[in-house]
């Protein structure tokens, strides 16, 4: 119960999707490891792994030749992802290795990864010396020539000349992309300095070169200072993540870490990353923080460079290790940052942030009223399932909605909207109290552990706080949590689902495990922790939200609609199925249910904006399937360019406006006086709110919701 405790406590900074268990797995204490004094800790290391694995994951993998050979792809990719490090002469070596790593996973063997490491080790340093040479000269823009990036699909080079020449094309084309950015920098310089002297071309390439060669420099510096628990925690993590995608390893040095992130107070720009091959990807922008109130980063986002306010350059964080990129990003309250980020539909843009301490009140619940046709209807924006295990009486997700909700029905709320689009889970119990709010007592989710027995969650309360019309909102980054209360109201037709295709599809649950615990005596130290996938959870009808998510009920496009952002789209993912269903009766309060949600449809084949995003949103695919590029200036110049005019041509999706102006709650604008920040946060929020497409809709299917109890009203004033 410690265990469950402590992701409770710790869950709020936690990796996108995870969700609580409200039961923690029973670990036993029967089948410890007692380490053998001649055995190695990286040996004893890989049997705890396999042991607790084997022993406590919802749906073990068989240790067998099929699963080595996903082992040894997924650690190659994971070590040398764009194939500049190793020749196929060293992986035609490995090769012996693809199907006996299960063996060695069984034995406690790391033969294949001291070989792989120390062949590493050897290449890196081997390849020091390419990258000084190739930047010593000027590069020629001038040649028709081209880089393929799409290294999964590239074979591995042959001679040592094959990868001086693959380094030549990568460092040719990193310089390419800072030698165009100088370029339009010094146009702008020439265009608002009349007494500005421009730089000649050949100045601007050696600039960029020397960009290129720093960043480098910094790369093998800080690979310099990863030492071999840094890979070998690569390689474990290869192991697995073989079982599902969010089963993970943290080595010592990375559970500290991981620590200071559950601690919530970090100063910094507030957004979460992720290593994406060689790229850092922003996955997440945590509400309040610096980030979000910019505007300009954006989910999605790939990180290039970063740039401190007292350095000349930026620096290439292509390549680097997670936590030395983060390490570079984050900083002091107060200090300036900037960032070159590559959009999701393309273009580079360099942003500006000033770091900031991440604010824990901008994570809850808040609510807004907005009056239309002389009707007030209310909306909740919820970014997290939060809530404080080790304080039970400390505000929750449930507490604060309920909260919300009586607010806006003190202003007689005609209509209500729960805005769940990126929220990526939280505490299970939250999930049965907030439903319970707009239900009578019943099921809300079932949950299933790996021996098969099914434990079916309800809400027991009978009161009902909200009869009224119900939308949630939903996008492809509404997971776990948010997707069991949206299946939840789906499945008692208790609201009306608005959003993407389907959700993020994350029905899972981590536990985690100090690997310490497992061993009878230890004279290694700190093992680690694994983060291991426990339980399944299902909706109320039998379907598990797993991979499949939650399909809308009205379906609307938006720009991550094209592209590869759900649990289907992750590595080894657990399959979807469906147990029995729940005893549970449907909502009676609404007499044209079905008929509402058509004729929202019908509205959204036709509307501009709408047809808008989907357009923006097949371009972005288009962009993120290129993978072919020019190191030809004038031929990358001009790609750029058409790239530039159709971004701005979708500028115009920023501009919609509606005839909706949102305001916030008495008691909210009583705060205002204290604190100007919170009302300039919440201005921005309600200017969103007002150019918000998905929002406007979702007010006209509340206005368009007839209650059954005003149904009859109205049917017995007639017939009076």
């Amino acid at each position: 119960m410690k265990l469950l405790k402590y992701m409770k406590r710790n869950y709020h900074i936690a990796l996108l999707g995870l969700l609580l268990a409200v039961a923690s797995c029973s670990f036993t204490t029967n089948n410890k490891i007692d380490p053998d004094p001649g055995d190695g800790k990286d040996e004893i290391l890989i049997e705890l792994v396999n042991l607790v694995l084997s022993r406590y994951h919802y749906q073990p993998k068989e240790i067998n030749n099929d699963f080595s050979n996903l082992v040894y792809q997924d650690y190659l990719k994971g070590i040398d992802a764009r194939k500049r490090f190793f020749l196929q002469k060293d992986i035609d070596e490995f090769e012996a290795y693809k199907e006996s790593i299960d063996d060695q996973i069984k034995e406690g063997s790391i033969v294949f990864f001291d070989e792989t490491y120390n062949r590493l080790m050897e290449r890196m340093e081997q390849t020091r010396s390419y990258y000084d040479t190739i930047l010593a000269e000027p590069f020629d823009f001038s040649k028709n020539e081209e880089i393929n990036t799409d290294y999964k699909n590239i074979d591995y080079a042959k001679t040592e000349g094959e990868l001086k020449k693959r380094w030549e094309e990568q460092l040719k084309f990193s310089t390419l992309s800072t030698f165009y950015e100088l370029k339009e920098q010094e146009k702008l310089k020439v265009k608002n300095r009349e007494d500005y002297s421009a730089k000649t071309d050949a100045e601007l390439e050696k600039e960029a070169r020397e960009t290129t060669q720093k960043s480098l420099d910094q790369y093998y510096n800080l690979n310099d200072d990863l030492d071999r628990e840094d890979w070998f925690g690569i390689y474990v993590n290869s192991i697995v993540e073989g079982f599902d995608p969010h089963t993970a390893y943290f080595a010592p040095r990375e559970k500290e870490r991981f620590d200071i992130q559950m601690s919530g107070s970090l100063e910094g720009i507030g957004a979460r990353l992720q290593k994406k091959m060689d790229d850092i990807k922003v996955v997440e922008l945590i509400s309040g923080g610096p980030a979000w109130r910019g505007e300009e980063l954006e989910v999605g986002d790939l990180i290039k460079k970063v740039k401190q306010e007292d350095e000349e350059n930026a620096v290439s964080i292509a390549g680097m290790p997670m936590d030395d990129a983060v390490e570079l990003i984050k900083g002091p309250k107060g200090t300036k940052v900037t960032l070159t980020v590559r959009k999701v539909d393309g273009t580079l843009e360099t942003i500006e942030i000033v770091r900031d301490v991440v604010e824990i009140e901008d994570t809850y619940a808040k609510a807004s009223m907005v009056k239309k046709n002389g009707n007030t209807f209310g909306l909740i924006n919820l970014p997290k399932f939060y809530f404080d295990a080790q304080d039970p009486q400390a505000r929750n997700a449930a507490s604060d909605i309920e909260k919300e909700v009586k607010k806006l029905k003190d202003q007689n709320m005609e209509g209500l909207i729960i805005d769940l689009r990126n929220n990526g889970g939280g505490s299970l119990s939250t999930v049965i109290d907030i439903a319970g709010l707009f239900i009578e007592k019943g099921p809300v989710v079932q949950v299933r552990g790996r021996d098969g027995n099914r434990n079916i969650l309800k809400d027991e309360d009978p009161s009902i706080l909200y009869h009224g019309p119900l939308v949630i909102l939903v996008n492809e980054l509404s997971a776990s949590a948010s997707e069991i209360l949206a299946a939840a109201m789906q499945d008692y037709d208790r609201a009306v689902i608005i959003g993407s295709k389907q959700t993020y599809g994350k029905g899972t649950v981590q536990n985690l495990l100090n690997l310490n615990k497992m061993m009878r005596s230890n004279k290694f130290g700190k093992m680690g922790t694994l983060k291991m996938t426990t339980q399944k959870f299902y909706r109320i009808n039998g379907g598990s939200t797993q991979l499949k998510g939650v399909h809308s009920d009205v379906v609307v496009p938006d720009r991550y609609s094209y592209i590869d952002i759900g649990e289907r789209d992750m590595d080894n993912p657990l399959p979807w199925d469906q147990i029995e269903k729940a005893d549970y009766d449907t909502w009676k309060g609404y007499s044209n249910f079905e008929q509402t949600m058509d004729e929202s449809q019908k509205r959204m084949k036709i509307n501009k904006q709408i047809s808008l995003i989907r357009e923006s949103a097949q371009w972005i695919k288009k962009q993120r399937s290129q993978n072919v590029y020019p190191l030809n200036y004038n031929d990358y110049a001009n790609e750029m360019t058409e790239n530039d005019s159709t971004a701005k041509h979708f500028d115009k999706i920023l501009d919609y406006k509606t005839d909706l102006t949102f305001k916030s709650l008495p008691d909210e604008k009583r705060r205002f006086v204290q604190d100007t920040t919170l009302e300039m946060k919440r201005e921005n929020w309600h200017k969103n709110l007002s150019g918000d497409v998905y929002v406007e809709e979702s007010i006209k299917v509340l206005e368009d919701l007839i209650p059954e109890a005003k149904s009859e009203k109205v049917a017995n004033v007639k017939e009076d």
